[in-house]
Parts: structure tokens; sequence; C-alpha cells
């Protein structure tokens, strides 16, 4: 498994890039790996103020449907137009072409509740 040191992460298998006051969000190799080939990525939350730990999303694997959790609060200000004709782009590149939203907000975000690489790294071992 890949897991970027440059990242936080959540134990729901989000993946956090945080770059001032905007944050880049993905699912972990991790994530995709377990769901299988991901046929539909559905994200109608664009403009919404959410809450970390609210769902903004879901993906569509072929086996199963697992919805989608904000690992920090703020605005959904971006949503990854490639992914509705590509969506396996989530499970081919995760941490890259794949990323699924961007947050910002003006207040900085809390990182409190997302883990390290090291911190997920063991979180992984331990659902295996």
């Amino acid at each position: 498994m890949n897991f970027p040191e440059n990242l936080l992460y959540t134990e729901d298998h989000e993946w956090v890039k945080i770059d001032g006051n905007t944050a880049t969000v993905g699912i972990t190799d991790f994530a995709q790996s377990q769901l299988g080939d991901i046929v539909y990525v559905e994200i109608e939350t664009e403009g919404d103020e959410l809450d970390a730990a609210e769902v903004f999303g879901s993906v569509e694997a072929v086996k199963t449907v697992a919805d989608l959790y904000m690992p920090v609060g703020g605005t959904v200000s971006e949503i990854n137009g490639e992914l509705e004709d590509e969506p396996e782009l989530v499970n081919t590149d995760p941490y890259g072409k794949g990323w699924l939203i961007k947050i910002t907000t003006e207040d900085g975000f809390d990182t409190d509740d997302l883990l390290s690489v090291e911190a997920y790294t063991e979180h992984v071992k331990a659902q295996s």
C-alpha cells in the first residue's frame, strides 16, 4: 500500500493535503483497493459548507456504494470534473488525478482528528 508522507488521513480512509486555506481530498490507496473497480463518483455538494465527518458524496464500485466523509470542515469549492467521465482515476491514481474535492476555509483547518502517515498505517494494519 502507498501512503504518501505529505498527507494527513482519516479513519474513514480519506486523505487530505492542506495548502494554506485550501485542502484537496481523495480516498486512500487502501480504500480504493478494498472497494474494487470504481464505476461512478457522485458529489453534489459543490458550494456547500460542511462540517468535518459530514457526508460530501459517494463512490460506487462494482460491488458496493461507499459514502465519502469530510476530513475537515469548510466549503466544497471544487469537484474533480474528470471523474464524471473517468471514475477509474480514483483506482489508478488516488493521490493525483483521482482527487475528489477541494475545500476552502477562511479560518484555517482543524486537523486535530486527522492521522499522520504512521498512525494511518497502524490503523490499516489493525483492520487487515
